[in-house]
């Protein structure tokens, strides 16, 4: 890997650096592609290698560019240094700082803050249809997994839900992937959204729905998380709306631990969701239908 790592940097540093980069180490945390930290000169930078299963994924690179670009003129994210044209990798400014605390007093409106930032960036082409994204998933399942006659069953009852999900006139530039590790602190105290990869145009409460389960939150944080960002008293509906998009979220995540399972790499024994998990998730998401 160090190998290629360095080939890649060999070949490619004068497009994005004035002083010849040295790689530092291995970055962890991702469950897709590979980051790694560099020296160039007097700068930190990270170096984000795509994962080859991109396509399985439905990872759209050049929206990723698009929101990326937008995000950091607005300093939303780790400031961009270079895309790679041909979409293989990136890289970006390091960010020195701790993953976002929601336990602190003020989390649940530095949190809002930024969802609304992200919301009011200008649109992109790209947009997340929640029903074509879960059939496209789907396509890449493996149908011999243990857990797939249940998922199938999950999969049968949720199709209706998903062709009554798409609402355009209500979307926006969202980041869709906006679980913990995704968010960091730096040492201004500034809160940043990191790994951009499933940017699109969507529903709004979509993210709100993602930061409600990556934290596991209760339903008083959940109150206050939906109060700081609508900013006005929340409403029974929007209870209701955030518990919808919470059930889409769990089922496209669901879909997206089957589709890493379903493939033969390294990485897959990683994945934070094993096989037990997974089908406990799918066993629970079937019996809300009950």
């Amino acid at each position: 890997m160090s190998a290629e790592v360095e080939k890649l940097l060999a070949d490619e540093w004068r497009r994005w650096s004035d002083s010849q980069p040295q790689l530092i180490r291995p970055l962890s945390g991702g469950l897709t592609n590979r980051s790694f930290l560099l020296q160039a000169g007097g700068d930190k930078l990270v170096l984000r290698i795509n994962a080859g299963n991109s396509r399985a994924l439905d990872l759209d690179r050049a929206a990723e560019a698009d929101a990326l670009r937008l995000a950091s003129a607005r300093h939303l994210c780790a400031p961009l240094v270079y895309i790679d044209p041909d979409h293989r990798y990136l890289l970006t400014r390091f960010v020195d700082g701790v993953p976002m605390d929601l336990n602190q007093s003020e989390a649940l409106a530095q949190v809002a803050q930024l969802l609304r930032q992200i919301h009011q960036l200008p649109p992109i082409s790209a947009r997340l249809d929640i029903a074509d994204k879960a059939n496209r998933y789907w396509q890449s399942i493996d149908r011999s997994a243990r857990f797939f006659p249940a998922l199938s069953k999950l999969h049968a009852r949720m199709e209706s839900l998903l062709r009554r999900t798409s609402n355009p006139q209500t979307y926006r530039l969202c980041h869709n992937d906006l679980l913990p590790e995704n968010l960091i602190v730096d040492n201004a105290g500034q809160l940043r959204a990191i790994d951009w990869e499933y940017a699109a145009l969507g529903e709004p409460f979509f993210d709100l729905a993602t930061v409600a389960q990556g934290y596991r939150l209760n339903q008083q944080q959940q109150q206050g998380l939906l109060a700081a960002y609508l900013q006005r008293p929340v409403e029974e509906a929007d209870r209701h709306k955030l518990a919808h998009w919470q059930r889409m979220y769990r089922y496209l995540s669901a879909l997206w631990y089957a589709v890493q399972a379903s493939k033969s790499a390294p990485e897959s024994a990683n994945l934070s969701m094993g096989g037990t998990a997974l089908s406990a998730e799918i066993t629970d998401l079937l019996a809300a239908f009950e």
